[in-house]
């Protein structure tokens, strides 16, 4: 009986509760699990750097058998090295670009791979309007090279995405592959470089919204273009500075976080020339470490922001700290 009197009172509060508007949520029972959604948000990341805002933008990841397209290592000596870090290959391999408000100007730095890399990549223009702001708004955009996953996003659905902006990379990556006669003479499982290029940037040099330039260069006041070629011929980093703060965002001098900063010597299959790749890594690691200024990747784990740090004869990566900016 006093059990049951219980239950009467519990009931009766829960009335007065309910009454009073502050009812207890009737409880629910699951019928079935709740499905996997598997997919994430749109990817964007800000910090500050001085006056300027820069926003990491995600445009999604890929898998890349990066034990078979590593040069001058083993692909057990690859495996080993990602097992080290909890990875394995295929590697989900991070696709990033970045976005610079210096206050005067909207300026893009790469754009991903648009369509020309299949579903899990082509993101960027839904973590750029996630982030805040629109495509008609960026004023520049700057590449550091012409391969496809970096200018495939300049085109949405066969048409100008960025309509507003005045699209610029090093004049050595323009005539490479933007000259049908390098794609005429170019193996079958390389035309798409080539096509992908074309596709991308045709459209905004027939609209006059394309402008190459020679060389270390000033792009805007605040960022400046400086030679890193290897990569590809023309293949372009860019140093972002205000107030004393200091930016350089690589592009493809880097890709493999596990392996590339223990042996800077180890290249990749899509280096054109893999000498000189080589050795702008291991003067921009050298750099980088030396001066302590944040580094932005295009393919080290999003958001692809942080620093250098010398490791005895090699270097290791320290990925910036999360920050709420305020």
């Amino acid at each position: 009986m006093t059990h049951k009197r219980s239950l009467i009172r519990t009931a009766m509060l829960c009335a007065l509760l309910a009454g009073a508007g502050l009812g207890l949520a009737p409880v629910q029972i699951a019928h079935s699990a709740a499905p996997m959604v598997k997919t994430s948000a749109p990817g964007f990341y800000r910090v500050m750097l001085g006056d300027f805002e820069i926003t990491a933008l995600s445009d999604g990841t890929v898998d890349l058998p990066v034990d078979q397209l590593l040069m001058k290592t083993t692909p057990q000596a690859v495996n080993k090295a990602l097992a080290a870090s909890f990875e394995k290959a295929p590697l989900e391999t991070s696709v990033n670009a970045f976005l610079v408000n210096t206050g005067s100007k909207l300026v893009l730095i790469d754009t991903g791979a648009g369509a020309l890399f299949g579903p899990t990549l082509g993101k960027l223009l839904d973590s750029l309007k996630a982030s805040g702001y629109q495509p008609a708004q960026v004023d520049e955009i700057i590449l550091t090279h012409m391969h496809p996953d970096h200018v495939g996003g300049l085109i949405k659905d066969g048409k100008i995405a960025f309509p507003n902006a005045v699209v610029r990379a090093d004049k050595r990556d323009a005539d490479y592959w933007l000259a049908k006669t390098n794609l005429d003479k170019a193996a079958d499982a390389d035309k798409g470089f080539f096509q992908g290029a074309m596709a991308s940037l045709n459209p905004y040099v027939a609209a006059h919204q394309f402008k190459p330039f020679e060389g270390d260069t000033e792009i805007v006041p605040g960022i400046r273009a400086i030679s890193t070629v290897g990569h590809t011929p023309g293949h372009a980093s860019y140093v972002v500075q205000s107030k004393g703060q200091k930016l350089v965002i690589w592009g493809d001098l880097v890709h493999v976080q596990a392996v590339q900063f223990d042996q800077p010597s180890v290249t990749i299959h899509f280096d054109s020339d893999p000498a000189k790749a080589e050795a702008e890594r291991k003067a921009e690691f050298a750099k980088a470490a030396k001066q302590g200024y944040l580094v932005g990747a295009a393919h080290l784990a999003f958001p692809g922001l942080g620093h250098v740090r010398a490791k005895g004869h090699a270097y290791e990566w320290v990925p910036v700290n999360y920050t709420n900016i305020r």
